[in-house]
């Protein structure tokens, strides 16, 4: 995959990584050009120093044959102009963060998959698994990511069936008893203490997934 990153901060530093591992060619675009450089003396990619906006840019990156432009600047002005120029040369997808919620709208309009405030994101991971030492991650896949944790003894939902739990944007993968029983979970099942419960969650609701899981699963002292 033909791949086109804009903006070498941490987000796109890291996402460069993947995507190199991936085996994808990658573009990178910055406007500073120490992070241009930095970022070749690591990562077999064409690394560019300029402005995403202009279109000239845009073109010595190869948008017209990019099959994917990832815009992670902290300015939405410059991602959302880019992702805007990049639907005109008929990008197949366009990805972007969003770092303020109300311009989210913007991005929609223009047809941008976009992640919502990532530093926000990763901050209420950060709180939630630190409040449950029995929340972990398994895998971040396209789209979402999926959960482990346990239920607490004396939890709400604990003895509770799980179509009482309050479910929005997730979904019980499985459950994991003591004995080493694998539940795939209907609605009639009710949890027990000690069950290791799957969870997917999609990556837009994430935060409020955690907020849930943690007040249903994990019992309150």
């Amino acid at each position: 995959m033909y791949t086109i990153i804009v903006g070498l901060g941490g987000i796109g530093r890291n996402l460069t990584a993947i995507a190199v591992n991936a085996g994808d060619s990658v573009v990178v675009i910055d406007q500073s050009e120490a992070r241009a450089s930095d970022v070749l003396e690591h990562y077999d990619v064409l690394a560019i120093t300029g402005n995403a906006t202009d279109k000239s840019v845009l073109q010595d990156a190869g948008i017209e044959r990019a099959d994917a432009l990832v815009a992670t600047t902290s300015d939405d002005a410059v991602n959302l102009m880019t992702c805007w120029l990049a639907k005109r040369y008929n990008v197949r997808n366009v990805v972007s963060i969003v770092n303020q919620k109300e311009h989210s709208d913007l991005f929609n309009e223009v047809g941008v998959k976009i992640s919502e405030n990532p530093d926000e994101l990763v901050a209420t991971r950060l709180y939630y698994w630190a409040k449950s030492p029995n929340l972990q991650q398994v895998a971040s896949i396209p789209g979402g990511t999926i959960f482990e944790i346990v239920a607490d003894e004396g939890a709400p939902i604990v003895d509770h069936e799980i179509r009482d739990l309050e479910v929005r944007d997730f979904v019980f993968i499985a459950i994991r008893r003591a004995g080493g029983d694998l539940i795939i979970p209907s609605g009639t099942v009710r949890i027990r203490p000690g069950d290791v419960i799957t969870v997917f969650t999609k990556k837009e609701a994430e935060g409020e997934t955690l907020k849930t899981l943690n007040k249903q699963l994990i019992r309150s002292d």
